[in-house]
């Protein structure tokens, strides 16, 4: 594994490039004053760590003591538009792994959609403290015979779902009973956008989100 730390433009923000089995990874710190815990949360197959609810636990998390680290895999580091093999995702996520638990934290696995399946599928094997899974894709759209319920109750460690109300990819409704906690974003779909005449503004999804995850966050031992 190699590190490079790169140039940032914020003394508690800092980006460095992890060499993995699958390519570089990109891991950005957004870090807690006083840390007690590392969320450690990758992007979907449909974007990167940009998207709106990385974002905002990013810049929300570090005020409850816990430091975020968004992770780029390599395939996007590299450029490519389509994102590879659920095998070499794992990959990716294995070989971050070193780099995230070096703060000698307890590490949350966590990801939005394609990534969530790969801290779920990871969890137990890299000994995550827990695992975060946004916008878990449980099925694809319109075959809910293809479920993937068994990736999410086989983490093996507390997890919490955040889902969309209307996500085509599984709404709460839809999930299994199991041993996780869900949140529930109302009108939100797989990117938690919501309508503009929705009773939830795009500001108050992202405040659920946050403040559901800060909550759980406090609440791990």
């Amino acid at each position: 594994m190699t590190t490079q730390p790169n140039a940032t433009t914020q003394s508690d923000v800092t980006t460095e490039i992890i060499g993995t089995d699958a390519g570089d990874a990109r891991v950005t710190w957004h870090r807690a004053k006083r840390p007690r815990l590392v969320l450690a949360v990758s992007h979907g197959a449909g974007g990167g760590v940009e998207v709106r609810d990385l974002q905002a636990l990013a810049h929300t998390l570090p005020a409850h003591g816990v430091t975020v680290a968004l992770v780029e895999q390599p395939w996007r580091v590299a450029g490519k538009k389509v994102a590879p093999a659920p095998k070499t995702l794992d990959t990716g996520w294995r070989g971050v792994w070193p780099a995230l638990t070096k703060p000698g934290l307890p590490v949350i696995s966590g990801g939005r959609s394609a990534g969530a399946r790969v801290a779920c599928r990871t969890a137990a094997e890299l000994g995550a403290h827990a695992v975060l899974a946004l916008s878990f894709p449980l099925h694809p759209p319109g075959r809910p015979e293809k479920s993937r319920a068994d990736e999410l109750l086989a983490a093996g460690v507390p997890t919490l779902v955040v889902q969309g109300g209307n996500d085509p990819f599984g709404r709460p409704d839809e999930f299994p009973e199991g041993a996780y906690d869900l949140v529930e974003v109302a009108y939100g779909d797989h990117g938690f956008a919501v309508p503009k005449r929705a009773e939830t503004t795009q500001e108050r999804a992202l405040e659920i989100i946050t403040d559901g995850v800060a909550r759980w966050t406090a609440s791990l031992r």
